[in-house]
């Protein structure tokens, strides 16, 4: 690029506690000369709260204008000014915009930087209490419970932990549905409010977290949903613990469901092993 290009920079903002921003977040609103934002509003209360005067133009970056607002910014950048992408809380483009704007800078061969800060995704990992040495991020749940079934189905055999992202509004059906298709006695973390005053991670198996939220979550909330232990090779290894669970009032068929998700295994192959476990006793 020639020397006077200018570049895009990502910048991670707090996602509560102000004391989390960085002295590069602050040298870098007070001196981009166009900060692109995901609410205009909160980035001017921020930089106030910062106490840092914003002096190059503020444009909005969400959802909504961010396809609109792509040709501009890469036409600002290549004329050698620099724009600062920010979104609410957290890093761009993890959730957030910002995806689209960086894959048309690679296009278009112009420099990107990125200046590290706060994350729900790693804070919830280490928060969680879970084995995270291996992890995954899927964003939002599908919306409806059919696909999110569907989604939860993909996470059965899964061996790394998950983390994902989910309104309060429907988390208690998002973890009643992870209890049906993944089994009730997967251990996962719920975090709410992170870095916030009202900060709380809910650790235990999906049946008490489902049973936790019923009552009602509110704020940011982020999920940690263990790794699945390693599938049986032999179904027949597995029938014991579906005796132990039918033994307790469920029914075979539900009782082989479980344990099918919680582990990877066939359904099917599952149920006639102990279909044949029994008729040989």
């Amino acid at each position: 690029m020639p020397e006077e290009s200018g570049r895009l920079v990502l910048a991670a903002t707090p996602m509560g506690d102000i004391g989390d921003a960085s002295q590069r977040l602050r040298d870098a609103l007070a001196s981009a000369e166009i900060v692109a934002a995901e609410d205009t509003r909160r980035t001017r209360s921020l930089a106030k709260a910062l106490g840092i005067e914003i002096t190059g133009r503020v444009v909005s970056f969400y959802d909504h204008v961010e396809t609109a607002r792509i040709p501009m910014l890469l036409d600002e950048i290549a004329s050698g000014r620099t724009v600062l992408l920010v979104t609410d809380a957290g890093m761009p483009s993890v959730s957030d915009p910002g995806y689209r704007m960086v894959a048309a800078c690679v296009e278009r061969g112009l420099p990107i930087t990125c200046l590290p800060g706060p994350s729900a995704v790693t804070t919830a990992l280490a928060l969680s209490g879970l084995p995270v040495e291996r992890f995954c991020f899927d964003g939002f749940p599908p919306r409806k419970s059919g696909q999110r079934k569907e989604w939860l189905r993909t996470l059965a055999g899964e061996p790394r932990a998950c983390v994902f992202f989910e309104a309060p509004h429907r988390l208690a059906d998002c973890l009643a549905d992870a209890v049906e298709v993944l089994g009730s006695e997967r251990r996962a973390a719920v975090c709410r409010e992170l870095t916030k005053t009202y900060e709380e991670v809910v650790r235990g198996t999906l049946a008490e977290l489902a049973a936790w939220a019923v009552e009602g979550a509110r704020g940011e909330i982020t999920v940690v949903l263990e790794g699945a232990q390693p599938v049986s090779a032999d179904p027949n290894d597995l029938v014991e613990r579906v005796e132990e669970l039918a033994s307790k009032g469920l029914r075979l068929k539900d009782a082989c469901a479980e344990v099918a998700a919680s582990t990877g295994a066939s359904r099917k192959e599952l149920y006639d092993a102990v279909l044949a476990s029994r008729s040989a006793e």
